[in-house]
């Protein structure tokens, strides 16, 4: 596996060996059970995968080398590097600018921008209108673009069935940078509609049978399809790919319910789905996959409540806070100063889009068992941070070293 050069204050004295203990006795990825941290009165379960992935470092090296190698040059970002405030703020007190809100929003206009300006694209990647935009202005669009290969494996995989003259369904958050992108560079080879959830698929295949009216789709759908799209045309072959942070098992439900819907309307034989529904499996990405799964496995063992760090923009986040959720009482912070004290936690109420704050959420019977895992755009800094904030509130826990020797003892055996 690559090494990336990144910041050593992102790294972690905890974290990252831990990570290292476990590639090393797991090279495969297959075992996907929780790594114990046990400081006594205070035990942490902690996700076999999770923190930066392959494109958020591929990333972050870009951006920091763009920096290095640019001294004197103004330096823009289109919009967040990644969806973490830690890493973003970083950026922003080394000079770099943003061009772009995370939703689109013009910051600075493109005419303020110059032919000797470095501009870095983030890891989302972004809209063939806006490289075009930069390419007008003189700017070299390749020589900084972070675009994660992922995401572009979900635009070639869009272009290869557009090729074989399937539509495109992309199951995504139709705001959501990648989305936007992703949206872009497929309607330029296919028919393109995005679909935000199964509500929404359930609805497209009304329009795939011939229930709803056409005339409904373009205000059901406003925003949400590429130029000239005719649904009673372009939904008789189609094909799903998705936002790479999406909850995977939610983008195979949709893949799945489309397809059974394609079946059943065209009566389709085993050997003809193909005629009518396009295998893009293969698009899903590899690190939300094997995050969402660390969560699942790490869900499996009680607790008292689980921990999720990263920031709350963050859409692969949002999914293991939302999967958390469903068995336990869950915190969702961006890092350890979100923990006021023993007993107060500032978090971040998925459903209402607020910090609240919630007290006593460290329980005063112990031994206390906490589950900890993080988005892929979280530094393993911010969680030893949270991990070693929590500890210090039990003033007779084992001392980090001795738990570390204990868990490189264990991975070592």
């Amino acid at each position: 596996m690559k090494s990336f050069n990144i910041p050593a204050y992102y790294r972690s004295h905890i974290i990252s060996p831990l990570k290292e203990f476990r590639r090393k006795r797991d090279k495969l990825k297959r075992d996907f059970t929780a790594t114990e941290l046990d400081f006594g009165p205070v035990r942490f379960l902690v996700a076999r995968h999770f923190g930066f992935c392959y494109g958020v470092e591929n990333a972050i090296e870009i951006a920091y080398k763009a920096i290095a190698e640019n001294t004197g040059k103004r330096i823009f970002l289109l919009s967040e590097m990644i969806h973490n405030p830690d890493v973003n703020r970083d950026l922003q007190e080394r000079g770099v600018r943003f061009i772009m809100e995370t939703s689109g929003k013009q910051l600075i206009p493109w005419d303020e921008l110059r032919s000797d300006d470095v501009v870095v694209i983030p890891a989302f990647g972004t809209t063939l209108e806006i490289q075009q935009n930069l390419t007008d202005i003189g700017l070299n669009v390749e020589q900084y673009d972070t675009t994660c290969p992922f995401v572009e494996k979900v635009w070639n995989k869009a272009s290869q069935i557009g090729q074989k003259d399937y539509t495109v369904v992309v199951h995504g958050k139709p705001s959501h940078e990648e989305t936007r992108a992703t949206f872009s560079h497929s309607k330029e080879a296919a028919p393109t509609v995005v679909v935000k959830d199964m509500k929404q698929a359930q609805r497209l295949a009304t329009y795939i049978t011939g229930e709803s009216p056409r005339e409904q789709f373009y205000h059901e759908f406003s925003g949400q399809y590429s130029v000239g799209f005719d649904p009673e045309r372009d939904l008789q072959r189609i094909g799903v790919v998705n936002q790479t942070t999406m909850l995977a098992s939610d983008t195979q439900h949709i893949a799945d319910y489309l397809k059974t819907v394609m079946i059943h309307h065209y009566r389709l034989m085993p050997e003809e789905v193909d005629n009518r529904f396009a295998n893009t499996r293969d698009t899903l990405c590899y690190a939300t996959n094997d995050n969402q799964d660390s969560t699942y496995a790490l869900l499996t063992n009680p607790a008292q409540f689980a921990i999720v760090a990263g920031g709350y923009n963050s859409s692969n986040t949002q999914h293991l806070v939302e999967l958390c959720d469903e068995k336990l009482p869950t915190y969702f912070i961006e890092t350890e100063q979100k923990i006021l004290s023993r007993t107060l936690i500032r978090h971040f109420n998925l459903s209402t889009k607020q910090e609240v704050v919630t007290e006593h959420f460290l329980p005063d019977q112990e031994p206390v068992t906490v589950l900890l895992t993080c988005g892929a755009s979280c530094p393993d800094a911010v969680v030893e941070g949270i991990l070693l904030k929590i500890v210090s509130f039990f003033p007779t826990a084992r001392p980090v070293a001795d738990v570390m020797a204990d868990v490189e003892q264990r991975f070592a055996s």
